[in-house]
């Protein structure tokens, strides 16, 4: 884990999405669990790879 500007934690692990029963589960960092529809979870991994390329561009060269 990093500090964060706002005093927040930024995680340098990734999330373990499954699928059960027609629902997909997203386990994260710090016991972060959620469940959604196929289409919420497509949704919010189309936005979260589209975040990380603007993330990208906005990360300091070293």
């Amino acid at each position: 884990m990093k500090p964060h500007s706002t005093g927040s934690h930024v995680h340098d692990d990734a999330g373990l999405a499954t699928a059960e029963q027609g629902i997909v589960m997203l386990d994260g960092p710090n016991g972060v669990a959620i469940s959604m529809t196929p289409a919420a979870a497509r949704a919010t991994g189309e936005g979260l790879v589209a975040a990380a390329k603007v993330a990208e561009t906005q990360r300091p060269k070293h």
